[in-house]
């Protein structure tokens, strides 16, 4: 009896973990992809890193295209201000993306970002930006968001990234409808906080760029 009991305890607890796991992702997906993405730097996504890298340099040029998305339930406009940009490697570039807000009231949004190919992640920094950070508008308000990028000429060593020529630098917005009155409020002025940051890399103040992603 004891035997049977402990086999019915083991296949009960077996049973409620398979549920727990198989509704996990369900809740979750998004977030958690979001962040093993961020970590990890799959699937194209390029790690955020604190301190700013060694570049090198080279005659050799490669053109970045620039995209821009956002979720259905996210009433604003968003698009670059340019669809492409011919950058000699090494060399930082400067591009923008504007955002509106259409609707008669405050909103915030997330912005994630995805480099492809996904051979040239390890290779493309850029300014932290607007990306992976709660970013509010108001009604009617429109940012002009600016994006200093540059692609590192160490990619022309790399068996597999050395031959990419084109490269798409992508942002999804997301509307973030779950957060407290207090959260709302916390956010980053999107409008205010990009012009601060243009006016920096205006006056050439040093910045540092991101990325952490996986070299072979």
């Amino acid at each position: 009896m004891g035997s049977r009991r402990s086999r019915n305890r083991k296949i009960a607890a077996i049973a409620v973990a398979v549920i727990v796991l198989a509704t996990l992702p369900v809740l979750y997906a998004p977030s958690l992809y979001r962040a093993f993405c961020a970590a990890t730097g799959y699937g194209g996504t390029v790690r955020q890193a604190d301190a700013s890298t060694q570049r090198s340099v080279s005659d050799r040029t490669v053109t970045v295209f620039f995209d821009a998305n956002t979720d259905p339930d996210l009433p604003w406009d968003f698009h670059p201000e340019q669809r492409k940009v011919v950058v000699p490697l090494g060399e930082p570039v400067t591009i923008y993306y504007d955002a509106t807000n259409n609707a008669d009231e405050t909103i915030v949004g997330r912005a994630v970002f995805n480099i492809t190919p996904y051979e040239a992640a390890p290779y493309f920094f850029k300014i932290a930006c607007f990306c992976f950070t709660d970013e509010r508008l108001g009604p009617g308000e429109t940012a002009r968001m600016p994006v200093q990028l540059f692609v590192d000429a160490a990619m022309l060593d790399d068996h597999d990234a050395g031959s990419v020529k084109e490269i798409t630098l992508s942002y999804t917005f997301y509307r973030q409808d779950q957060l407290s009155e207090e959260e709302a409020a916390g956010a980053r002025d999107l409008a205010a906080g990009s012009a601060d940051l243009d006016e920096q890399l205006s006056a050439d103040a040093p910045v540092a760029y991101d990325n952490d992603a996986p070299r072979r």
